[in-house]
């Protein structure tokens, strides 16, 4: 088994894609290791692609991998994943914002016997308000949330063992957030600090909208780290408050029309109906809890279905395997 895969995620990276594999190369003969480089282009419209397959038909430690459209960083990293073949796995973006130079740093720390080893932008370059302040409130959230005490869950620039990753599902933007739920399983983890480097080429495709995403994703991240194999306790919980809190009204209403003889319609109308849906409420709370806990079995082992649809696969000397799906 090879020691080493990189994986490169590339969306319309023409102007990086020759300097980033030479810098690579260079870097990982350097450490004398066995190695591959998986280049992932997701979707590009321009000539990314055509960079890729020269590269690929000259050096057979490079594998690229074309998706048949843009389905995102975390599928890009997905369909990389499944197709390397090395014992620790390492991953950066396509756009030199990564330093190929700092990888020995997570090589050092692999060898060590961590499972993870984080990058950490300890020195950040980039726009203050529309990348650090959302990227700082969302990792200090992501700490709380997940009880990882790591400072960068956002980075990409990450090393794993390849264990790990096969443990781990990936879709939405759950790329960031593979240590929060590799910690569920026990997975050790470090950080290291990087060099962070503003673009020189190219266009950045980063967005303020994908915050709104990062943020929906850290609600999925708490309930599947603290709910994922009983989800009953989550939606029983509220469900069996919400009952509660509708009959208690009930029995006030109940009472009050015994002893007291009162037109419980005609006075405490808007309240007898927020204790019919108290009670709805909490049967349909009960009822989604049972049935996620119905699935849970079905969670470890899950059909093998992946978030991404390949196209091709280039490897050594120019052959290419075409997959229908």
């Amino acid at each position: 088994m090879l020691k080493y895969s990189i994986v490169i995620p590339f969306h319309n990276e023409q102007e990086n894609v020759s300097n980033l594999c030479a810098r690579l190369k260079s870097v990982m003969e350097a450490s004398g290791e066995s190695f591959e480089m998986v280049l992932v282009d997701d979707g590009s419209v321009d000539g990314t692609f055509s960079l890729l397959r020269e590269i690929a038909a000259v050096d057979s430690r490079v594998i690229v991998v074309k998706l048949r459209r843009n389905f995102g960083q975390t599928a890009g990293l997905a369909a990389g994943f499944d197709h390397a073949r090395g014992e620790y796995i390492i991953a950066m973006d396509g756009d030199l914002q990564h330093d190929p130079a700092d990888i020995p740093l997570f090589l050092e720390k692999i060898a060590e016997g961590y499972d993870i080893v984080s990058g950490w932008r300890k020195n950040r370059v980039d726009n203050f308000w529309l990348r650090r302040i959302p990227s700082r409130c969302a990792n200090w959230m992501m700490a709380k949330l997940s009880g990882v005490d790591i400072h960068d869950f956002g980075t990409t620039f990450k090393a794993y063992r390849r264990e790990i990753l096969g443990q781990v599902p990936l879709y939405g933007e759950l790329h960031r957030f593979i240590p929060a739920l590799a910690s569920w399983y026990g997975a050790s983890i470090i950080e290291v600090p990087i060099k962070n480097v503003n673009r020189e080429r190219g266009i950045s495709h980063y967005g303020i909208s994908r915050t709104l995403r990062v943020f929906f994703d850290l609600i999925t991240i708490r309930f599947l780290l603290k709910y994922l194999s009983r989800p009953l306790h989550f939606f029983g919980t509220v469900g069996m408050f919400s009952i509660m809190g509708g009959v208690a009204v009930a029995v006030w209403l109940g009472l009050q029309k015994l002893l007291h003889q009162t037109n419980v319609m005609l006075e405490h109308g808007p309240l007898m109906i927020f204790a019919a849906v108290l009670l709805l409420a909490g049967l349909n709370m009960l009822a989604i809890g049972l049935l996620g806990d119905m699935q849970v079995r079905y969670y470890h082992e899950p059909a093998p279905r992946a978030p991404y649809s390949v196209e091709r696969v280039l490897r050594a000397q120019s052959k290419e395997s075409t997959i229908s799906g």
